[in-house]
């Protein structure tokens, strides 16, 4: 005779279990849903700044893809309503391999001169797991004071060189001026501005320039954050983080600095939550809604969008 077939016996399972699997599932949805909404939508930051130009606008981390390239045109289209007098934009322009270079002449549309600086995934560094957590720590070894800078110990054999090159000579061809290290001068309504741009400081290409003194407000712009310096500037501008794309942005995470305004040895920074993701197919952000922000605004943000969330900073000097 053969051996009687035995199916084990599952656990029971309570009503209130089964009732908290359905609402477990049911708050898996929603939270999925609600993160889907979250990333099509913008906020506004308004950064009131004694004696900078007006109607600058920064924005960052847009890591163009099929996927989000409406999105893109869409965020593009809510810049030129504000009437900026000058775009920055804070690297990271690329999602993936990035083989896909022509999303980038999505740039062209804006009705503004356009300047940006190069992030990792423009040189294709750091952009896995394992790389992300090597230049997490390698940061840490690197010099970052403002006498002595070197970033020289963060470039490995993940920075493509040639790859970022191609990357900001799409961008050139697109109307966006990429600063490497360099700086430039110019007047908008009557103020002069002197604009610093650093290369990316994960590929180790970042090398600030000698920048003289000057009476112009003075700005410099970085992807990375955590790879700034204690510049003789009025303020810094930084993307990279995504303002943790699903954390809510009081929550403290020692060794970063997620988004907003920070402080370090009196010079102000502050770190937008970007319009992209780089690490998902589909655009998902919770607690982070992507950002626009403007500096010193002609027209309160609000008469042009009543509907948006606009937050208003002030920054003293």
């Amino acid at each position: 005779m053969g051996q009687e077939l035995k199916i084990p016996k599952l656990p029971k399972i309570g009503v209130y279990h089964y009732l908290s699997i359905i609402l477990f599932i049911g708050l898996l949805n929603t939270s999925i849903s609600y993160a889907y909404f979250e990333a099509r939508n913008t906020e506004i930051t308004v950064l009131h700044i004694e004696g900078a130009p007006e109607n600058m606008v920064f924005i960052a981390d847009p890591h163009l893809k099929d996927g989000n390239i409406e999105h893109t045109r869409t965020i593009i289209s809510e810049i030129n309503a504000l009437h900026p007098s000058v775009v920055l934009i804070g690297g990271d322009f690329v999602y993936g391999d990035g083989d896909n270079l022509s999303l980038q002449e999505v740039w062209s549309g804006i009705d503004a001169p356009v300047y940006a600086v190069l992030g990792n995934h423009d040189y294709k560094s750091g952009v896995t797991v394992a790389t992300w957590v090597q230049k997490n720590h390698a940061v840490g070894e690197a010099c970052f004071d403002a006498e002595g800078y070197d970033a020289g110990s963060l470039r490995d054999n993940t920075t493509d060189l040639p790859y970022a090159n191609m990357v900001a000579a799409r961008l050139e061809q697109n109307g966006v001026t990429v600063l490497r290290n360099e700086y430039i001068q110019m007047n908008i309504g009557g103020k002069e501005l002197r604009l610093v741009g650093i290369d990316d400081g994960w590929a180790g290409m970042a090398d600030p320039p000698d920048v003289p003194e000057t009476d112009a407000f003075c700005l410099y712009m970085i992807h990375e954050p955590e790879c700034r310096a204690d510049w003789d500037a009025d303020l810094i501008l930084a993307g990279h983080t995504h303002g943790g794309q699903f954390l809510p942005q009081s929550t403290p995470l020692p060794g970063f600095e997620l988004s907003g305004l920070v402080e370090q040895d009196g010079v102000m920074t502050y770190i937008t939550r970007g319009i992209g993701t780089s690490n998902l197919g589909v655009e998902l952000r919770l607690f982070a809604t992507p950002e626009i922000v403007i500096i010193n605004p002609i027209e309160p943000p609000e008469h042009i969008f009543p509907e948006k969330t606009v937050v208003h900073l002030t920054i003293d000097r």
